[in-house]
């Protein structure tokens, strides 16, 4: 059995093994759908490399009608550390419903993006290591209303055709360097 520490530092030894692809950086794109482990993953991630860039890409979201825009947001966060100029991203308050603080990221390092559609062909030439992360749909589920609550479950169910769609139309899952079930 695969565990979210043993995965980490074989995502780790693969994304630092290779050369950079984002200027001076490396980039490691944790992409599938809600409730597979993404952010799990990523954290873990995080601990084994210090220094880690995380970027959650939920809170780059125009709210819950905004993934087929986040390409566009991702895009703008990536391309000017190709350059070796600090990237920036602006944080969307799902509270307020509104966009809150901006965040830099600094040239270097590891940058981790997690969160459904964090890929996209349009970032591909950036991207050091894709890992697609996949469980079984009600289970997903069940764990998406575990962490969100049952209040939830409406926009969690809407949201699987949103992500659906995307993923088909991006064919992520076929780009993957890396696939993994967390059933």
């Amino acid at each position: 059995m695969t565990t979210p520490g043993s995965l980490a530092r074989e995502v780790a030894d693969r994304a630092l093994s290779a050369p950079p692809t984002l200027g001076a950086s490396r980039l490691v794109c944790i992409d599938g759908p809600t409730g597979s482990g993404k952010t799990t993953l990523a954290g873990a991630l995080a601990r084994v490399v210090p220094g880690t860039t995380l970027v959650h890409t939920d809170e780059l979201l125009h709210g819950w009608d905004g993934l087929p825009g986040l390409a566009a947001s991702v895009d703008a966060l990536v391309r000017p550390l190709a350059w070796g100029e600090p990237g920036s991203w602006t944080r969307w308050d799902w509270h307020a419903s509104a966009w809150a603080e901006t965040h830099r990221v600094a040239p270097g390092g590891l940058l981790v993006l997690d969160g459904v559609g964090c890929w996209s062909p349009a970032i591909a030439p950036f991207v050091g290591l894709l890992v697609w992360l996949e469980a079984d749909s009600d289970l997903r589920l069940e764990r998406g209303v575990a962490r969100d609550g049952e209040a939830m479950r409406e926009h969690l169910l809407r949201w699987r055709t949103d992500e659906e769609a995307l993923h088909a139309a991006h064919r992520t899952r076929e780009h993957a360097d890396l696939v993994v079930s967390t059933d």
